[in-house]
């Protein structure tokens, strides 16, 4: 029970930095001794340093025979800042609590190892489901290079993104709206096919960085490929129906959010969230998992992850 609660108080801190940290993962870690926290920090962006160096810098000489939690496994390598590993066995931290382990495949149970071996009792899988929702999008990219695709879509009732004059705004109430602004600023990226972009300049304009996917038959799986070079972990796709059917058939999508109003379009010329040739059997329908329905103002947000395959 102790492990928990100074876990997802670690899950907690972590947190605070999101939107932040890409390329590197989201990390919070304490430090307890005598049954008190007497050091704390996270990650709080990338190429500063991790949170168990905050959490060591605070806790100072307390450090010394204290447990430290950690939401994910310590680094053992220099990249842009030294090892953790090193920090902890110089503080005379006695143990530490892993949620995860570091899903590089680089680098997965190194830290764990070299800590071991330097005398220091390790314990991980505290929280760990937790930990690794948190960071979906870094593991993702760093075991396949690919970066983690959120399908977003703002529809009518009855599945309709537009009007048959082509008019949407707004189909989602305001609350909705802020919410997916909120969301532009946390992934890496926001995605859209060319034509939305020729049309809707003004919301491209709040994302970090803008992809657009050139009209035309085009390779998504090698195109978002190509985004590693640019370190992107997370992608918002707020194209048409057509790129997220694509999409969608080619296995691309990872997480859906559709934002559902409380209204009715009609007409077949009005354009849907997912356009494309559709199935011919229901046996070959996309399958959901992790489903949550949450009410967003008058709307109603739908989320859910994608079982490929």
């Amino acid at each position: 029970m102790q492990d928990k609660k100074y876990m997802r108080r670690a899950l907690e801190l972590a947190q605070r930095a999101t939107g932040r940290t890409s390329p590197n993962p989201m990390v919070g870690a304490v430090i307890v001794k005598n049954g008190k926290i007497v050091g704390e920090g996270y990650h709080k962006k990338a190429g500063t340093s991790h949170a168990e160096i905050h959490a060591i810098r605070q806790a100072g000489a307390r450090a010394k025979g204290a447990t430290l939690y950690v939401t994910l496994e310590p680094c053992c390598t220099f990249g842009k800042t030294p090892p953790c590993t090193g920090a902890i066995i110089r503080a005379g931290i006695r143990k530490v609590v892993i949620a995860a382990t570091d899903p590089n495949p680089s680098h997965g149970c190194k830290g764990i190892k070299i800590l071991r071996n330097n005398n220091i009792k390790v314990k991980t899988g505290i929280l760990e489901k937790e930990s690794r929702a948190l960071n979906e999008a870094f593991e993702k990219y760093i075991t396949t290079g690919m970066p983690f695709v959120i399908l977003k879509m703002a529809q009518s009732l009855d599945g309709k993104i537009a009007t048959k004059a082509g008019e949407s705004k707004w189909i989602s109430c305001e609350k909705s709206r802020k919410l997916v602004h909120k969301l532009r600023q946390q992934v890496d990226a926001v995605m859209v096919g060319a034509n939305t972009a020729r049309v809707d300049k003004p919301r491209l304009k709040e994302a970090k960085l803008r992809v657009i996917v050139p009209a035309g038959r085009v390779d998504l799986k090698k195109f978002l490929k190509g985004l590693k070079k640019k370190h992107i972990t997370s992608i918002l796709c707020e194209g048409g129906g057509e790129l997220a059917a694509s999409l969608l058939k080619e296995g691309l999508v990872d997480k859906i959010m559709f934002f559902i109003a409380p209204k009715i379009i009609g007409g077949r010329r009005a354009k849907t969230s997912v356009e494309g040739e559709g199935i011919t059997r229901m046996a070959d329908a996309l399958k959901l998992k992790d489903i949550s329905v949450s009410k967003i103002g008058a709307d109603l947000l739908v989320e859910a992850s994608c079982l490929q395959g």
